[in-house]
């Protein structure tokens, strides 16, 4: 039943997300449309017996020239979670399909199932990014997808067509992080106080770290590690870390926190913090504070993005 469904000819749906696009190929002319990002085609079948969903049938086509090289699908399955902190999600499951080699219209071949319950359907969304890998340049999201899984019915395959939209971040949690400026010594102190996080997954013999990333313009600091802390969902670390600051006039810095869950054989990244002076408003709020507040922490939470 399901592969007679699979091979039916789908209907195409146009993403109708609201999220404000930014497509660096856009001509300034109002009478050119921006350049396609791609198209990613896929099928999903939750079943309400065996409480889990079924994702298969991935292929992309329409990708620009750069992702003809090699590509990849990264799926999340995202739950919302009530919170004070506006959107905040809970990271289920997160899987990646193989890597497709000299392919403009690749087709995955994997097929995915999570282990959903019928009450966490109307809660739960799922996120496809379309990944390109380069031989010499870091990894790049071509796009993403998201399916809100209120649309789906039990026991019906639903394949769908749907054009990549600009990625965005999801908050997993948030990190209380101060902040202090030494100019004399040409220092920033960065204290890692404590972190909240929303994992579901069983935690037991499992660690967690962070990792701090300094740069100021062309100058990157060696990065720092906090020591392991067990997994909870209130992690206290209460550690700080100073870093050689090479022009103390500007301060234009980049600090960049990491949050990793590790067992014996695997790291798995938990979310990441990055404040500045050219971040978003809470973190330049943040950054403003520490170099007016000289000697003095300054400390505020700030949202964990993944």
């Amino acid at each position: 039943m399901l592969q007679t469904e699979l091979d039916e000819p789908c209907t195409c749906l146009t993403s109708s997300s609201s999220r404000t696009e930014d497509f660096s190929s856009t001509s300034s002319d109002p009478g050119l449309l921006p350049r396609s990002r791609g198209t990613l085609k896929f099928s999903l079948l939750y079943s309400r017996e065996r409480c889990e969903l079924l994702l298969t049938g991935l292929e992309a086509w329409g990708l620009p020239s750069r992702g003809c090289a090699e590509s990849a699908v990264r799926v999340r399955l995202l739950r919302h979670i009530p919170s004070h902190i506006p959107g905040l999600q809970c990271m289920v499951q997160e899987w990646k399909s193989r890597v497709v080699k000299n392919c403009c219209r690749p087709a995955f071949g994997d097929h995915f199932v999570f282990s959903l319950q019928d009450a966490e359907v109307e809660k739960s969304t799922l996120k496809l990014e379309v990944q390109r890998f380069g031989k010499y340049s870091r990894n790049a999201v071509l796009g993403e997808v998201r399916v809100t899984l209120s649309e789906l019915k039990a026991s019906q395959s639903l394949v769908l067509c749907k054009e990549l939209q600009k990625t965005t971040k999801d908050i997993v949690g948030e990190v209380l992080v101060s902040l202090k400026c030494l100019p004399i010594s040409q220092r920033i102190e960065v204290g890692l106080l404590k972190a909240k996080t929303t994992s579901p997954r069983s935690t037991a013999e499992k660690n967690v770290y962070a990792r701090i990333d300094v740069s100021c313009r062309r100058h990157r600091e060696k990065h720092q590690k906090s020591r392991p802390r067990a997994h909870a969902p209130l992690i206290i670390f209460n550690e700080t870390f100073l870093f050689h600051m090479p022009e103390p006039p500007a301060w234009d810095c980049t600090v960049l926190i990491s949050m990793y869950e590790v067992d014996s054989d695997s790291r798995h990244l938990i979310g990441r913090a990055t404040l500045g002076k050219r971040r978003a408003s809470e973190a330049a709020d943040h950054w403003g504070l520490m170099i007016k507040s000289i000697q003095q922490p300054v400390a505020k939470w700030h949202p964990l993005l993944i």
